[in-house]
């Protein structure tokens, strides 16, 4: 790459053109925008044309199985194979196809937006239910016996503590906070809905045949085998970790799974507390695989300083964003730092014509010199912008003038995410494909 050539950027798109490419309108945004407009559509139905609430009542069933129908959402979009389903049938489109069709198949992974949509209304319709057995409660008409009533209230409760921990401050300040309620309060909600579903189905004769006839029922199902699903493939599994340097860990894994390029892996050191997820890293012909942890935080501190010989993973390996790149024919990868570990996978498998511009502090001192050197093999017209002589760079005009002289239809940028939204929005606002992790788990 000629870093002499200095490509100005052009000017953005009109605002009419560019007002959906700001990052609060994006496809997560749009399905979340989506998702309300249609539980918004079946609330004003309901209580202006087919008037649930009326004198001696609501619609209890109605309302439950609009919850259960979210909440089932919710949970399945989120499930591995259900991720992996989407990616594959996202990316079967060929280059053939007109680029303005790519473009939209590819954010693919902005399917977080029916998980916090369908989350967020589950938690409405049954906040919405519990009130409307209190109303009338204390109306002195009785719709449930008063221990269903109590439970849907403590489920109620713990399903808005949910949501609130969930919310993307509080999610990114205190993460083991909102990963410890949404794991055992989730569970706990399943349970309590279970009991819910059997107290308020079964008669007193304990006949199981309108349990079997409850939409409830069914639903419950999916959402039970979902969430079980990645335990059963909970193990303790060796690894040999390796430390260039007191930022980055090089964990090295090799237990009988060999995952495909750019899948991630969740390890932890207690399974039941933290979860963290990093990208596999395979090396290609052979077995096992790779996952470059940088010091961030302290769970990633303790691990660089401990190296521990064992580590807990779970589930399968799960398609990540930059496995789009296949729904083009040439692509640039921006990395910063330790974003590097989700794009080397495809530089090293490249199915695709890429070009990597990777902007980091001493790259030989930090990452060491065999990953540098397995960099280069791999990408020997890559830019590897080293902040600490050069200091930082615009990283969006070294996108673009990337973008330009290799002649790329895409970028994909792996960063932390202030800079990433600014690359995206930068390359979109401009009408130039871009992609890059959007932080919503």
């Amino acid at each position: 790459m000629n870093n002499s050539m200095a490509l100005a950027l052009p000017e953005q798109q009109p605002l009419a053109k560019r007002l959906l490419k700001y990052p609060f309108l994006a496809h997560y945004q749009r399905l979340f925008l989506l998702v309300s407009a249609v539980n918004l559509y079946f609330l004003f139905n309901g209580v202006f044309t087919e008037h649930w609430w009326h004198e001696n009542g609501f619609a209890l069933e109605t309302i439950s199985e609009l919850m259960l129908v979210n909440l089932t959402v919710a949970i399945l979009i989120r499930q591995q194979y259900v991720i992996n389903g989407l990616f594959w049938l996202a990316t079967r489109a060929p280059t053939s196809w007109p680029l303005s069709i790519r473009w939209h198949l590819a954010k693919v992974y902005h399917f977080g937006g029916l998980h916090s949509g369908c989350a967020t209304f589950a938690t409405a319709w049954f906040f919405i239910y519990n009130a409307s057995l209190w109303f009338y409660s204390l109306q002195g008409i009785n719709l449930v016996p008063d221990f269903l009533l109590a439970l849907s209230t403590v489920l109620s409760a713990t399903l808005l503590l949910i949501a609130l921990c969930a919310l993307p401050a509080i999610r990114r300040d205190y993460h083991n906070l909102f990963e410890i309620v949404h794991r055992f309060g989730g569970w706990s909600v399943l349970a309590g809905f279970w009991l819910h579903t059997w107290l308020s189905v079964i008669p007193a004769n304990g006949e199981l045949a309108p349990l079997l006839q409850s939409p409830a029922f069914w639903l419950l199902c999916l959402v039970t085998i979902s969430i079980i699903l990645p335990w059963l493939r909970l193990k303790k599994v060796p690894v040999v970790i390796t430390r260039p340097s007191s930022h980055v860990a090089l964990a090295k894994f090799d237990y009988g799974v060999t995952p495909f390029a750019g899948s991630s892996t969740a390890i932890s050191r207690s399974p039941l507390t933290q979860w963290h997820s990093f990208a596999n890293v395979p090396s290609p012909n052979e077995p096992g695989f790779r996952l470059t942890i940088s010091r961030a935080g302290d769970w990633t501190g303790e691990l660089i300083d401990d190296m521990p010989s064992h580590l807990w993973v779970r589930g399968i390996p799960t398609a990540g964003v930059a496995n789009i790149e296949v729904l083009f024919k040439r692509v640039i990868y921006i990395a910063t730092g330790s974003g590097i570990g989700p794009c080397l996978p495809h530089l090293l498998a490249a199915k695709v014509p890429a070009l990597l511009v990777w902007a980091t502090r001493d790259p030989r001192k930090t990452y060491g010199d065999e990953l540098v050197d397995e960099i280069m093999s791999a990408q020997p017209d890559a830019e590897i912008w080293n902040t600490r002589e050069k200091g930082k760079p615009d990283m969006v005009a070294l996108a673009y003038r990337a973008y330009r002289q290799f002649n790329a239809e895409a970028v994909i940028c792996i960063s932390n995410q202030a800079l990433t939204n600014e690359v995206v929005y930068g390359m979109e606002s401009r009408g130039i494909p871009a992609y890059g992790a959007i932080w919503d788990s």
